[in-house]
């Protein structure tokens, strides 16, 4: 069998502890095989190295899986009851580092921040959005936020500004909105921000600031704690590794991924549940298996594209000339 073949028609082996003989693995245990992988942090070749899939194939998979999942917490993250939100926004980057982006692929290429709203008690990730860290990133995500959830619920930030008009034109102005800074010890000078470092100064103050309401709360340590988790489970946010995205396109399919996985399929150690648990959308914690039906029932087709040499046969008619 050669370690380079397509999903539908490759079948891998293991052995049998009490026989010795080979034991094979249907499509769709391979597809859960391939989706725990990459659940776990594992990159595209490691994958294909542990499983015998082509990498080609893996990453059609997630992708496909990962639109499945976009869908999915559409339809089931919605009428949200929590008291209190934290949101954080994750540094990484798709195709190459922003200082060699050029003007044309500025959009998709270089930062690419993934904005996170956690529910602090269920630690339930409810909204998240991908994209430059921008006003309009920041918009499009408290919005969708807004539309998820109940009520007015507590929210904590970062110093990001717009999160400050977002969250008024979303919630209102009588929100419980607060904000904390952070500042770090810049140790050199040509770094223009310390917290975007690989290894981050110490923080040397920390300031709290009340934007409207009464927030009972001024506090990002859980979501931060997400950002690391995010990090370990998702081979793409992996510093210093050539694991980064190279499409955006992909990169958002990884993300989705990984928050279904994480809110459907993990279960938290400080609540004893999975988060989809304990929101009450779920009486139980999914299986990968569970988790890849119901994204690939709901997943968009792969889009295509007309190949160049049938683009070739058409021409152009003007008027009545053949």
């Amino acid at each position: 069998m050669t370690t380079q073949a397509n999903i539908a028609d490759c079948t891998l082996f293991f052995q049998s502890p009490a026989s010795g003989r080979p034991i094979p693995m249907d499509r769709a245990h391979q597809q859960i095989a391939i989706i725990s992988a990459l659940t776990e942090g594992m990159s595209i070749r490691a994958v294909e190295r542990l499983t015998g899939v082509h990498r080609d194939t893996i990453m059609r998979l997630g992708a496909r899986v990962g639109r499945g999942c976009a869908e999915l917490h559409d339809r089931m993250f919605v009428g949200i009851r929590t008291g209190r939100l934290e949101l954080d926004e994750l540094w990484a980057f798709v195709g190459c580092k922003q200082k060699n982006v050029t003007r044309k692929n500025l959009s998709v290429r270089g930062d690419q921040y993934t904005f996170i709203a956690l529910a602090s008690s269920a630690k339930a990730i409810i909204a998240y959005q991908t994209g430059k860290r921008s006003t309009e990133t920041t918009d499009l995500f408290v919005r969708d936020l807004r539309d998820r959830v109940l009520g007015t619920p507590e929210i904590s930030t970062d110093g990001f500004h717009p999160y400050r008009n977002a969250i008024r034109d979303a919630f209102g102005g009588r929100v419980a909105h607060g904000v904390i800074n952070k500042t770090y010890s810049v140790t050199h000078l040509a770094t223009p921000e310390a917290s975007r470092r690989y290894s981050p100064a110490a923080v040397v103050a920390v300031s709290r600031e009340v934007v409207s309401g009464l927030p009972g709360q001024i506090s990002t340590s859980h979501v931060e704690r997400q950002n690391l988790t995010v990090r370990m489970g998702s081979r793409r946010f992996t510093r210093l590794t050539n694991g980064f995205s190279k499409k955006l396109d992909n990169h958002a399919a990884a993300v989705s991924l990984y928050v279904a996985h994480y809110n459907l399929c993990r279960w938290h150690e400080t609540i004893r549940s999975t988060p989809a648990e304990a929101l009450g959308l779920t009486d139980h914690a999914w299986s990968i298996g569970e988790l890849l039906d119901a994204a690939l029932a709901v997943a968009t087709p792969n889009p295509t594209e007309t190949a160049p040499d049938r683009r070739r046969r058409f021409r152009v008619i003007e008027g009545d000339r053949p």
